[in-house]
C-alpha cells in the first residue's frame, strides 16, 4: 500500500504518528510511505526582496524542521520514508499530492475544530477531504 503522511510538526502529527506505529498489523514497514510537508509561502513582496533562491531555501531549512524528527522517529519503529515538500495551501496541496501521486491513503493529524470553527477558520483537513479522491485516515 501506498501512503501519503501529511505531517506538519504539531501535536496532532505526533498522535497520528504514534497510532501509525502502534498498528503495524496494518501499516507495516513493507508499505510505501511519503511524508509531505507544506510551507506557507512568504509574502509576495518579501520573496521578491530576498530573491528565490534565498525563499527557497528558507522553504526546505522549515520543511527539513517538520520532516527530519519524523524520519527519525519512523527509522526507530524500522519505516523508511521518502519527504516531499511544498509551497502553498497545506489543504489544495495535499489532496493534489494525493490524487497525482497515486497513493491508497492518507494519514493526517486532526485539530478537531467544531464544525462553526470549520465556517470561521477553515480547516486544512476538511480542505482534503472536500478535494481528495482518496481514502483519508484522520487521527484526533
Amino acid at each position: 500500500m501506498k501512503i501519503l503522511l501529511a505531517v506538519d510538526g504539531s501535536s496532532y502529527t505526533k498522535k497520528m504518528l504514534a497510532y501509525l506505529t502502534t498498528h503495524l498489523e496494518v501499516f507495516h514497514a513493507d508499505n510505501e510511505f511519503t511524508l509531505f510537508t507544506v510551507q506557507t509561502p512568504l509574502p509576495p513582496r518579501a520573496r521578491a526582496a530576498v530573491g528565490a533562491d534565498v525563499a527557497n531555501a528558507y522553504y526546505a531549512e522549515e520543511a527539513e524542521k517538520v520532516t527530519a524528527p519524523v524520519v527519525k522517529f519512523l527509522k526507530r519503529h524500522g519505516i523508511e520514508a521518502k519527504v516531499v515538500h511544498k509551497t502553498g495551501g497545506p489543504g489544495e496541496l495535499i489532496a493534489k499530492q494525493a490524487n497525482a501521486g497515486g497513493y491508497d491513503l492518507v494519514m493526517m493529524g486532526s485539530h478537531g475544530h467544531s464544525a462553526l470553527g470549520n465556517l470561521v477558520m477553515g480547516s486544512v483537513a476538511t480542505q482534503v477531504l472536500a478535494h481528495c479522491k482518496v481514502p483519508v485516515l484522520l487521527v484526533r
